[in-house]
């Protein structure tokens, strides 16, 4: 039986054209992927690097996916302008990049980083495979990013406030779902708990041992943390446990799904595009922006602890960031003194 780890990335480019599939590269165990014609054309090394590269080399399933997307792309470019893997050079790369800054596409320049990011480190991969002689994205370089606060949607207390009010009343008439949703936005946001971490928890993970109550996170790059569990965490995990008659210490997993939203749950995990509609729906029920996303909780967590005097530092550890800077980046509350000041000139 064939399966196409990137099925989902390989079928459209950024401008929403069709990227040529020719053949499927399979390797034994029935790992399969379609490979762009570029790549078909470069010979088998090249066709089973570029599945080794998706399929072994990079190990978190959302960077292979940003990166499939990236190289995908940059293959049906290159298909459209009749360039072969072979005589791929350094301008030919460099003007790919350019045509995503000043096309139409509207790319951020953070986007157009990471397509360069993708296209080097699997024409690298290439290299190292014998598939080509040397990289020729290795000498291309964009433009330096600089980011002194992040992107990502955060709403306020007010807000919360409404958003968690919401829950509460749907969750008081027993709603399995909405026990769930609340316990799972409760760790994203009182804990800084990546989505990804989150719906990645067996019920063992919850350590509930009183006042002493405790998380434990795998993360990004195989880490593993124990972190504490905020009071009101706690208490909607443990609402939640109960609800759903789950045995401490248990293996299965803690946030499970429910196709069509029926009351009942599967035994499986929720996906990260399981709980990103369930954030969603729950935010539009309470009246709060449509641009609220799975990561906004763990913006607002940190900007709530930075506004309520915690230091950086402890912000930073409870996080799991292995630099300050990066924390730093989720911190709102630099905007609304900045907004402050301005308000300050009066004709």
């Amino acid at each position: 039986m064939r399966s196409a780890p990137l099925a989902d990335v390989g079928t459209v480019d950024s401008s929403g054209n069709s990227t040529a599939l020719v053949v499927y590269v399979d390797a034994p165990g029935g790992v399969s992927m379609p490979i762009p014609a570029i790549v078909a054309d470069a010979g088998e090394r090249a066709a089973h690097a570029t599945l080794e590269f998706f399929t072994a080399r990079i190990p978190n399933a959302h960077t292979r996916k940003a990166y499939g997307r990236a190289v995908f792309a940059f293959c049906s470019w290159c298909e459209r302008e009749r360039v072969s893997l072979a005589r791929l050079t350094a301008p030919t790369v460099s003007a790919y990049l350019a045509g995503l800054r000043d096309g139409g596409d509207g790319l951020s320049l953070a986007s157009i980083k990471l397509t360069a990011s993708a296209i080097r480190h699997w024409l690298d991969f290439l290299t190292e495979r014998g598939a080509l002689e040397h990289n020729p994205a290795r000498s291309v370089r964009t433009e330096r990013l600089v980011v002194r606060e992040g992107k990502t949607p955060v709403f306020s207390r007010d807000e919360g406030r409404r958003l968690f009010a919401s829950l509460d009343a749907e969750a008081a008439t027993g709603d399995i779902l909405a026990l769930r949703d609340r316990a799972l936005m409760a760790i994203m946001l009182y804990g800084f708990v990546r989505v990804g971490a989150a719906v990645a928890m067996r019920v063992r993970d919850f350590e509930d041992e009183g006042e002493l109550a405790s998380l434990v996170l795998r993360e990004k790059g195989g880490k593993e943390r124990r972190i504490a569990c905020h009071h009101k965490a706690r208490e909607y995990l443990r609402a939640y446990v109960t609800a759903a008659g789950f045995e401490p210490r248990a293996k299965e997993h803690l946030f499970q799904s429910a196709p069509g939203r029926r009351p009942v749950l599967t035994g499986e995990a929720m996906s990260i595009d399981d709980a990103l509609r369930a954030v969603k729906r729950r935010c539009k029920a309470a009246g709060l922006p449509s641009s609220l996303c799975n990561h906004s909780f763990r913006a607002a967590g940190i900007t709530l602890h930075q506004e309520n005097g915690g230091r950086l530092e402890d912000a930073q550890e409870l996080a799991g960031h292995a630099d300050a800077r990066t924390t730093r980046l989720y911190v709102r509350k630099a905007r609304k003194i900045a907004q402050a000041e301005v308000e300050r000139v009066q004709l």
